[in-house]
Parts: structure tokens; C-alpha cells; sequence
């Protein structure tokens, strides 16, 4: 071979560099994820056998991943970020983390309460009112507004007012009713707690079939999950307690979300992209309900989770999720006027 030969080959093998380069790049997707969840093995997989596309993961806490994120800033690997409730998105929307994102199968499967321009849901869980059997008259207790009346008083018990989940359900109730009637709920939940905050909602709803309360808010997912438990002791706890669908001839229960969205700094922004549409799948979203007791956000997909499916059919509040991330601080502020800690 001459040298002339070997020149052209060598030219064409670094002209078709960036091609290869890029073809590589399709099959990587770096995620990061505050969802811990083993379950979602067979979600992340099945992306993989669809596409070709391996994912490479990174798992922690919100807070943790969303710092680490802002730190690594335009160098960061992260292609998408998945995490649970509507505050944390809000939060890395505020810090200017996602990318918008126009995607026609996205806005056709997930509605429109449930996505912003940057980040969008893919899961449901509700927030609902639990009750010890036998303790509390049915007809007293059907809205979020009755965990405030004086009937109540040292019956009540919370995880912190200061956790996500609380604030998104204080958001709501800001959106719906303003900020005086809302504090006022507020200071009356907290004139009826049992014992300070603490704990979380699996907590929560063992204090209640153990007597040490009589009521609780939980999302759920903690729900199911305890339904769905092979431990007797969990089933015993299930068996203790009643389940109060809020609100359901008003707005509706309250409703939070899993969800995520693309990273400005992205560098597989494709793969990324066909990974959100993914999730808003047939079969992703069967993966969300049956394997961890989430409902779909697409409308019509079939589940079979007992758990779910035990808990029954429900109006939920339609209140756009941005709604909730524009309240979030006002909610904190509140909690804390409140003495809601």
C-alpha cells in the first residue's frame, strides 16, 4: 500500500469519527434517580430491550442529586433526572436544571395538568386520610377540612410539615382555598396532633392501627404496599384501619407524582428524549402500577394490582402540577406560623 493509499484511508477513517462517535452516544443513557425502587430493574430493562440503549444509573437522595447536578454544571454526564413529588421537580426547574421539552407522544398520553414545558409525570399516588376501625364516625371524617375540627383534638397524628409531601398537599389547599383559609386548617390540625410530627407515612399508619392515634394522612403507595406485604403483622396493621378517599364532592383527593425530565446539559439527548416517551408507555406504565403500586397517568392502561385495585376508583384533584411547585414556599411558611414542624 503507497503512501498516497494509506493517506486516504487514514482521512476517511477520521472523517467517519464523529459518525461512530455519535452512533455510540445513541446507545448510553445516564440517569439519575431518586427513586429506590427494586422493582424498576424491570422498567429500566425494558428501555433496554426496546432500544438498544443501555442505562447507566446514579441513585440518591433528592436533595444530594439536584446539588450534584447544579455542581457538576455543564460537564455533567446526567442525560434525565427522575425523582418523586411535584416540589422536588419544581425545585430543579427553579434551579434551571431541565431543558424545555416539546414531544408530541408525551403531550398526547400524559394530560395537561400533569406536565409542565420541562418536566412531566409518569405516576400517580394519592393523598388520603386513614382511620382506626371503630374510632372516628365514618360521616366525620370525608374531607381534609375535617382534620381541623376541635372533634378531633388529640387524635391526629403527622410525619413532618416540613416533608414534601405535606407541603404539596398545604400547596393545594392554598391554590384552592387562599392563604388565611389554609393557615387556619393548619393551626387546627396542629391543635389536634396526638404527639409532635415525626416518623413517615408506613409510621403513620402503624401509630394508628396500634392505637396511639386515631387518624393519619398517607400517600398511597405506602398503602398498597403494606396490602400487598407477605408479613402478617403488616396485613394485621391493613386490617385496623379505614381508608378515606378526600374530598370526592369537592376538588377531589390530592394527588402527587413521580416524574422527570431532560437535563439542559445532556450530552445522549436523544436517547433521553425516546427514554421519557418510554415511560409514558402502555408497558412502562404497566410497570409503575404493578410493580410498585403507583396508578398510570395515561388514561386506559390495563393493571392487575390487587392492592389497587382493593383501594378502589377516585376523583382526583385536576389541579395542575405547576400549581403546586408556585405555592410550595408559601406552604412552608405557613407550617411553620403554624408550628406544624
Amino acid at each position: 500500500m503507497n503512501f498516497r493509499l494509506s493517506h486516504t484511508l487514514i482521512s476517511l477513517l477520521f472523517a467517519a469519527a464523529p459518525l461512530v462517535s455519535a452512533q455510540a452516544q445513541e446507545k448510553v443513557l445516564n440517569l439519575y434517580s431518586a427513586r429506590h425502587y427494586q422493582t424498576d430493574e424491570a422498567l429500566y430493562n425494558g428501555f433496554t430491550q426496546q432500544t438498544g440503549i443501555t442505562i447507566k444509573r446514579i441513585e440518591g437522595k433528592e436533595d444530594e442529586l439536584l446539588e450534584r447536578i447544579r455542581n457538576e454544571g455543564a460537564n455533567s454526564p446526567a442525560d434525565v433526572l427522575l425523582t418523586v413529588d411535584a416540589a422536588r421537580l419544581a425545585a430543579a426547574h427553579e434551579m434551571g436544571l431541565f431543558a424545555p421539552l416539546r414531544s408530541q407522544l408525551l403531550e398526547a398520553r400524559i394530560p395537561a395538568h400533569l406536565r409542565t414545558n420541562d418536566w412531566f409525570s409518569f405516576s400517580i399516588r394519592a393523598r388520603v386520610i386513614i382511620y382506626a376501625k371503630g374510632a372516628i364516625k365514618p360521616e366525620e371524617l370525608q374531607n381534609y377540612s375535617d382534620l381541623a375540627h376541635p372533634r378531633l383534638k388529640g387524635k391526629v397524628c403527622s410525619r413532618s410539615g416540613s416533608h414534601p409531601y405535606n407541603l404539596s398537599l398545604m400547596a393545594s389547599i392554598i391554590a384552592h382555598q387562599g392563604e388565611t383559609k389554609a393557615e387556619e386548617w393548619a393551626r387546627g390540625v396542629v391543635a389536634n396532633f396526638a404527639r409532635p410530627p415525626k416518623g413517615g407515612d408506613t409510621d403513620q399508619i402503624r401509630a394508628v392501627a396500634a392505637g396511639e392515634c386515631a387518624v393519619a394522612l398517607s400517600n398511597t403507595y405506602y398503602l398498597a404496599r403494606l396490602m400487598r406485604s407477605d408479613k402478617p403483622e403488616d396485613r394485621q396493621t391493613m386490617d385496623r384501619i379505614v381508608v378515606v378517599w378526600p374530598d370526592q364532592k369537592g376538588s377531589g383527593a390530592h394527588i402527587n407524582v413521580s416524574g422527570g425530565g431532560v437535563l439542559k446539559s445532556a450530552p445522549h439527548r436523544e436517547a433521553a428524549v425516546k427514554f421519557l416517551e418510554y415511560l409514558a408507555s402502555d408497558q412502562a406504565q404497566r410497570y409503575f402500577a404493578d410493580g410498585n403500586n403507583e396508578w398510570p397517568v395515561v388514561a386506559g392502561v390495563k393493571v392487575s394490582n390487587p392492592a389497587l385495585e382493593a383501594l378502589g376508583k377516585f376523583k382526583a384533584d385536576t389541579l395542575p402540577v405547576g400549581s403546586l411547585a408556585m405555592y410550595r414556599a408559601k406552604a412552608q411558611m405557613i407550617f411553620d406560623r403554624s408550628g406544624y414542624r
